[in-house]
């Protein structure tokens, strides 16, 4: 993991036996306090909301004997846990910087984005074992009271959805919790789906085939979202940035002879964080080479970067020959000019 101290931020794996003698620049994303207020409030209602069906649902499921309705409880159980982790981390990754957590507490975020996206295919794989064994022995389900919680549900999930909808793009915490009521919401569709069937046509078996489609849709999003976290969590480069590209744009900078050492991963939703060492071998151009250098990496969406600047390679800064970075781009690039 990169830890950043005095103004450095380095990858793992690389020891520095120089001094800290260079020039360096910082640019720091933009505060998203707005959004930020607007997400928790939007949790804050869909949480009361939610907590307040499920003791509806979970009543008329165990009543009605459907197991649509209850794997949908089983859902909206999960969805209260994860609307409720959401908020709290929302307002503590808002917690400030330490001197022991310079990054203070972003993290927590895609943490909470994990374990929700985890919980979700937990639950799936219950109701999926649940659902294979109403197939061969089929149980009989009160449709009438079935239809009309499936029908409530949609509601309230409907509302939900659409208060965490504006903020689910800009956060994986608020992203994971929106994929909980859009799990919910699809449960509620399967729910009303077999109540009609099972009330108009006798199948008793729709119920449990409902629960398994809803349950493949969901899972599909839990694991999209699980897979995204690991790869913030291990520092991964996003997705949205070709780290050639990153390098090509970064050595043809006017003064800059060559890039190594660069990295590029994600702090949580929307800030993304680079480090890289850039060889200027005029000292009297770095102020120029830094200012031009952070302009580079910023139209790459990059507003918090960490660069050092060197006069000549330090080879003990240099990445590895198996580094993929180093196969994929030359060690060293002919400085363009303006």
């Amino acid at each position: 993991m990169h830890t950043h101290h005095d103004g450095h931020s380095h990858a793992p794996g690389h020891e520095h036996g120089h001094t800290h003698g260079h020039t360096h620049g910082h640019a720091h994303g933009p505060a998203h306090g707005e959004a930020h207020a607007a997400g928790t409030r939007r949790l804050t209602i869909a949480l009361a909301m939610t907590a307040l069906f499920l003791v509806a649902e979970v009543v008329g499921g165990l009543v009605s004997n459907s197991l649509a309705l209850l794997a949908d409880a089983g859902h909206m159980l999960t969805d209260v846990g994860a609307l409720a982790l959401s908020l709290f981390v929302a307002w503590f990754s808002r917690q400030p910087a330490t001197p022991q957590k310079t990054y203070g507490y972003l993290r927590w975020e895609i943490l909470a984005a994990f374990i929700n996206g985890a919980v979700l295919l937990v639950v799936s794989a219950f109701i999926l074992w649940e659902s294979v064994g109403r197939l061969t022995s089929p149980e009989p389900i009160g449709g009438g009271l079935m239809l009309v919680v499936a029908v409530l549900g949609l509601g309230v999930n409907a509302v939900s959805a659409w208060l965490l909808h504006g903020s689910a793009h800009h956060s994986m915490n608020i992203r994971a919790a929106y994929l909980h009521v859009i799990g919910d919401l699809l449960g509620s569709v399967a729910a009303i789906a077999a109540a009609v069937l099972v009330r108009w046509k006798g199948w008793l078996i729709a119920d449990p085939i409902a629960s398994m489609l809803m349950t493949a849709l969901i899972v599909a999003g839990a694991w999209r979202l699980v897979r995204e976290a690991v790869d913030v969590l291990l520092e991964s480069t996003p997705a949205h940035i070709e780290l050639a590209a990153l390098r090509r744009a970064m050595a043809q900078v006017r003064g800059v002879g060559s890039v190594h050492d660069l990295h590029v991963w994600t702090l949580t939703s929307g800030v993304v964080a680079m480090s890289a060492h850039a060889v200027a071998p005029d000292p009297n151009e770095h102020q120029r080479v830094l200012e031009d250098l952070h302009a580079a990496v910023g139209r790459f969406g990059i507003l918090h970067a960490t660069i050092q600047l060197e006069g000549i390679p330090l080879d003990n800064c240099a990445p590895p020959p198996s580094d993929p970075a180093v196969r994929s781009a030359p060690a060293t690039l002919t400085p363009a000019t303006r």
